[in-house]
């Protein structure tokens, strides 16, 4: 009789079990490669005086320099400005808005209207799909002197102020605007991880008594807290980094 004893046979015969299972993240893999590895090639740049037109590799024309550029980034006079302004925006960032879309999905789930939950969701997505580019331009119509925002401060008799002239504005403009964008999109992950909790803890609390902020507290936030633990980890790792296109 024969067995799947050998590695080989073991192999092949979790291959045909899981065929489905991989031919579903086939497409992501081929994603990640197509736009996250194989645009590393360009890397090599960094060690070249390279120009626009020039080849990655020549024997003639390639002139490589080591890290010369790096050198002389890390020793520039805007190195020490570059590293605290890119890690102020992350932190900000994590600080008012890591908790935005943890209270958006909690109290969505709170809803008891499918329809108007439903279209709560669809608007909140929405501006996940709206260019960065798009975004700034509309940001920063909003925030000129005869924006919508000087607008309304002129009705209530106020002064007119150049927001988008002034440095100490921008860290808030910047995360504000990145939550806005970024809050409904986010809340996914806490949306499945709440609605797989079983309808029937939420009606034994209620006959403990329990109100809805005690249900909230002591089932609905225990039920995302390892979704919360897993996407703090990635928001630390995270804070060397900014979204350039809302800053350009």
């Amino acid at each position: 009789m024969k067995t799947n004893s050998q590695p080989g046979g073991r192999r092949s015969f979790h291959l045909r079990e899981n065929a489905q299972l991989y031919l579903i993240m086939l497409p992501v893999l081929l994603h990640i490669f197509v736009f996250s590895y194989i645009p590393m090639y360009g890397i090599i740049i960094a060690f070249q005086d390279y120009f626009p037109g020039k080849p990655f590799f020549s024997l003639t024309d390639t002139n490589w320099v080591g890290f010369k550029h790096f050198i002389e980034f890390f020793n520039g006079p805007y190195f020490g400005r570059l590293m605290r302004n890119t890690f102020s925006l992350s932190f900000y960032f994590m600080v008012f808005g890591f908790w935005v879309p943890i209270l958006f999905a909690v109290l969505l789930n709170e809803l008891k209207s499918g329809i108007f939950k439903k279209y709560v969701q669809t608007a909140s997505y929405l501006p996940h799909f709206i260019s960065n580019v798009v975004v700034a331009g509309m940001v920063l119509s909003f925030i000129n002197t005869d924006g919508i925002i000087n607008t309304i401060v002129k009705m209530f008799g106020g002064a007119p102020v150049a927001i988008n002239t002034e440095a100490g504005y921008f860290p808030a403009i910047y995360t504000i605007t990145s939550i806005w964008k970024s809050f409904g999109w986010s809340s996914i992950l806490y949306l499945a991880a709440m609605s797989s909790v079983d309808p029937h803890l939420y009606e034994a609390a209620k006959m403990d008594g329990a109100n809805r902020f005690k249900q909230i507290l002591h089932i609905s936030l225990p039920s995302i807290r390892p979704t919360i633990l897993f996407l703090l980890i990635f928001a630390i790792g995270s804070l060397f980094s900014a979204n350039s296109e809302f800053i350009c």
